[in-house]
């Protein structure tokens, strides 16, 4: 846990030592929402209809911003190396860096998502599923933005070939995010929803780490 806990830290450090990648990927959600209510106008209801979807798929978007750096910077210095070299399993590393990418893209996406939820009318209690909604499923989005990250490394335009990839991987979290909020709307339970999200990223947080570590292995033969 002490090699997870480095990885960790020294991945946050780097990332503030650069924080403009982060705040790009804020602002790109917070932008391309507030977008919306000038295309489609400011009715009331058609916005607080719309709200969850948009929400989420702003956020997936924002998200794959960051994906390309997830590993490429360690792969460009040789850090990459460093680590399948290291005592420490190359799949904890991996679990360590995905961390790492959601606490400084997936919970400040959260952090800004109220700012949204008011634009677009949303009541409060659609608003607390929608965080809770968002803090089970925005790590999902990294840990599967992860394998794609690793499957393209090293590879030409991996940056357009990572959303290729991943996106239809996504659509489980984006259903599953958006009806728990939109049952929250309803008056209903999201309850089945939540706990499908929570499902989700316990099997993902299995499978990222062997997938992941058998793409970076290949990479870097």
């Amino acid at each position: 846990m002490s090699g997870l806990v480095l990885i960790v830290g020294r991945d946050l450090r780097l990332a503030l030592r650069q924080s403009a990648d982060a705040w790009l990927a804020v602002l790109f959600f917070v932008l391309t929402g507030a977008l919306f209510p000038f295309g489609i106008g400011p009715e009331p209801s058609l916005l607080k209809l719309i709200a969850p979807g948009v929400i989420w798929v702003v956020a997936l978007l924002a998200v794959l911003l960051s994906l390309e750096r997830l590993f490429l910077a360690d792969y460009e210095d040789g850090s990459l190396e460093q680590l399948l070299l290291s005592p420490l399993p190359l799949e904890l590393a991996i679990l360590g860096k995905v961390l790492a990418h959601w606490l400084t893209t997936g919970l400040p996406l959260i952090a800004a998502a109220p700012l949204l939820a008011v634009l677009f009318n949303m009541d409060m209690a659609g608003l607390g599923v929608l965080l809770l909604a968002m803090l089970l499923g925005t790590p999902i989005l990294s840990l599967i933005g992860a394998i794609g990250a690793a499957l393209t490394l090293g590879a030409r335009r991996g940056g357009v070939l990572i959303p290729l990839l991943v996106l239809p991987l996504y659509i489980p979290a984006l259903i599953f995010g958006v009806g728990a909020t939109d049952a929250a709307l309803a008056g209903l339970s999201a309850r089945p929803d939540l706990m499908l999200l929570a499902a989700l990223l316990l099997v993902m947080l299995v499978i990222t780490p062997l997938a992941g570590a058998a793409a970076l292995r290949q990479a870097l033969e």
